[in-house]
């Protein structure tokens, strides 16, 4: 017998969230939103009622308004969200050991080896969404199909509270229609360069040869039609699996416009000294640094540069984040946020060739500095000990990157 893979999501999350606990809520267009004074005043999650009047995930909190006058904004509150997500996974997991969290409301079940016990998947993912709206009071979409790509197609056929099954005798029939942004790892730039090239649908792009796909998007393009196909032969990762950490980035919203180099610089070596805090705990190096950079119109562009020799040393990372940022940025307008990331870790027990023009003492000494510092604000905060130049602006010197600091963990991880 095949695999048999659940993909849960819950409805409207944060919003779900909010109005089990305050019923007055219930059918009223409410968003979830991020704080307006620290600059994070987007929608974060809408209630259905709110997006049919065309709120949307990612808007700013005005533009939502002027598309639903009467929305109900709700400030966030992520332990509650931590709380009920938790509970969520463990409904999940009377059923199965094998759950795959994708963020907070969503994950992958396999449930192969319990039907024996529990009966059909059909009949599991019934039984799911019951409990979950009994016992939490919210409700989940589910997928159920025979591979993680498929069944989270699934889920998000039908929305909300539907269950939906997609097996190789109705895949065509249900997914080759949709829209090719309803693939995972479609997103807004790959979905640009398909449809520039024709290719609107999941059906469209199943059926591209996969010469045309790698000259295209390289090796994405081969994996995403296979996908496309309905072919998917990854794992569901139990919750205890620890996947390898194969980068680390920070980046964060400004609490003010960027509008000249000292604020990036500024911001480039907030950032950085976490991601090299980071990387010392992970007893890693990077080998290559990335910048991330978005203006005030949320446009955005990525660089990166490959390093002489691994480094953990956040004056290293700033130095050459600020490099790729000079390099790459002629001031068009004004910033909203930037991010640095160090990728391609060395485990720093293991040797590594030396570089004869790398200075390296110079970056030892540095690293031992960040130690220093490392241990200072672990005793006494993290605001006891900064740089002169983060000093030079009071609002940026601030702002604490430690409560940022992101450690992805990519699909393909693992």
């Amino acid at each position: 017998m095949g695999r048999e893979i659940l993909h849960c999501d819950a409805n409207c999350f944060y919003a779900a969230v909010e109005m089990q606990r305050n019923p007055d809520l219930r059918g009223k267009p409410v968003a979830v939103c991020g704080n307006q004074e620290e600059r994070h005043g987007i929608v974060l999650t809408a209630s259905y009622p709110a997006k049919r009047r065309g709120v949307k995930t990612g808007m700013a909190i005005w533009q939502a308004r002027q598309a639903c006058p009467e929305l109900v904004v709700v400030p966030p509150d992520y332990p509650e969200y931590m709380r009920i997500s938790g509970m969520l996974r463990e409904i999940f997991g009377s059923y199965t050991n094998l759950v795959e969290p994708f963020g907070l409301d969503e994950a992958w079940l396999d449930v192969s080896g319990s039907r024996e016990l529990f009966g059909s998947p059909m009949e599991i993912a019934e039984e799911i969404s019951a409990r979950v709206k009994f016992e939490l009071g919210i409700t989940v979409s589910i997928g159920v199909s025979n591979n993680k790509i498929t069944a989270k197609l699934g889920s998000d056929y039908k929305k909300p509270d539907a269950i939906t099954r997609i097996m190789p005798n109705n895949y065509e029939q249900i997914v080759y229609p949709l829209p090719v942004e309803d693939l995972l790892y479609v997103g807004p730039a790959t979905s640009a360069k398909l449809r520039r090239a024709g290719i609107s649908t999941i059906g469209k792009l199943a059926e591209c040869s996969e010469d045309f796909l790698s000259r295209r998007l390289g090796k994405m393009g081969l994996v995403l039609k296979t996908f496309a196909m309905g072919l998917d032969p990854t794992p569901v990762h139990p919750c205890d699996h620890v996947q390898a950490i194969k980068s680390v980035g920070n980046g964060c919203t400004a609490p003010r416009d960027l509008v000249n180099d000292d604020d990036v610089k500024i911001m480039l070596y907030l950032l950085s000294e976490s991601v090299a805090l980071r990387l010392r705990e992970l007893a890693a190096r990077c080998s290559v640094v990335g910048l991330y950079v978005r203006d005030c119109e949320l446009a955005s562009f990525t660089r990166q540069r490959k390093l002489q020799e691994p480094t953990c040393s956040s004056a290293e990372i700033a130095e050459t984040a600020f490099d790729l940022f000079k390099r790459n940025y002629h001031w068009d307008m004004p910033l909203r946020g930037v991010g640095v990331r160090g990728s391609e870790l060395v485990d720093t027990t293991n040797g590594v060739q030396l570089s004869l023009y790398a200075d390296s003492i110079k970056r030892e000494k540095w690293e031992k500095i960040d130690g220093a510092m490392d241990r200072l604000r672990h005793r006494y905060g993290y605001l006891s000990i900064q740089r002169a130049i983060v000093q030079t602006d009071p609002l940026l010197a601030a702002v604490d990157p430690s409560q940022h600091t992101i450690h992805p963990v990519g699909y393909f991880a693992g």
